[in-house]
């Protein structure tokens, strides 16, 4: 069976930056599930995967624009610090959604100053040139309640 739209397909993988530095692995972990062709994972790595079938090994360069996007400077804000009253424990790395005229979105507290916060809603790995290196471990059929759902159910 191969990769294709609506296959749940079992990955290993290695993440690494344009310098080899490593950002993420499966290893010593579960292979990653997901449903092909639904959105679970970044174009650039389901593309390189669709066709492949289990025990096929994949090195792919996925570039920002079909990775997690070309960082959009406009999301990189500084709050009032009074905005944040309400939070306990105010660091940077902090999390949170918020609202915008976009949309909602992730944020993460990146710098703290006396009267202002600074936060940036892009992607971690946004603007990012990304090495995968990922072997397939196994290939389904979606049931339909994952496809109902938009997730594998393990």
């Amino acid at each position: 069976m191969t990769v294709e739209k609506n296959k749940v397909v079992e990955i290993d993988y290695t993440l690494k930056d344009n310098s080899g530095q490593l950002i993420d692995s499966s290893e010593g972990r579960e292979p990653l599930s997901y449903i092909q062709g639904t959105g679970n994972l970044i174009p650039g790595v389901e593309d390189a995967l669709e066709g492949k079938s289990a025990g096929d090994r994949v090195e792919v360069t996925v570039p920002p624009e079909t990775g997690y996007g070309v960082r959009d400077e406009s999301l990189v804000l500084a709050m009032d610090r009074s905005q944040f009253t309400e939070v306990d424990d105010l660091k940077a790395g902090l999390r949170f959604r918020m609202e915008t005229p976009d949309g909602s979105g992730v944020f993460t507290v990146v710098k703290i100053e006396e009267s202002k916060v600074h936060v940036d809603g892009n992607h971690p790995l946004a603007g990012m040139t990304l090495d995968f290196d990922i072997t397939v471990q196994s290939v389904r059929d979606a049931t339909p309640e994952e496809l109902d759902h938009g997730h594998v159910h393990e």
